[in-house]
């Protein structure tokens, strides 16, 4: 009897030798899923982000990521300072803008 069981044993382990490909296929495919859904859509996000960030010049109206809105008023490489009242000025870093603003800081609001 265990001599049947190891018999049956060996041919479905030899006629499955194709099985082990597509096993992998449901992987392959929720890993293009995650990939299209998850994945390019973050990273063409923080290639915008890092866009926005070296565009930014004197006079942009900005929004921080505290949600504190200020004009630009000088930049270096890292940081720059922004006016968020008259004669307020705040330091900070440039990877915290979150966007700009719809005005720019030439136009009346």
């Amino acid at each position: 009897m265990i001599g049947v069981a190891y018999a049956m044993g060996d041919a479905g382990a030899q006629g499955g030798g194709g099985g082990g490909f597509i096993q992998l296929v449901p992987l392959i495919l929720m890993f293009v899923i995650f990939y299209f859904l998850l994945i390019r859509p973050q990273q063409k996000k923080a290639k915008e982000h890092r866009e926005l960030i070296g565009n930014l010049k004197k006079g942009d109206r900005v929004i921080t990521s505290g949600g504190i809105y200020g004009t630009v008023t000088s930049l270096d490489d890292n940081t720059l300072t922004i006016e968020i009242a008259d004669k307020v000025r705040v330091k900070m870093v440039r990877a915290n803008v979150a966007g700009l603003s719809g005005k720019s800081g030439g136009e009346k609001e």
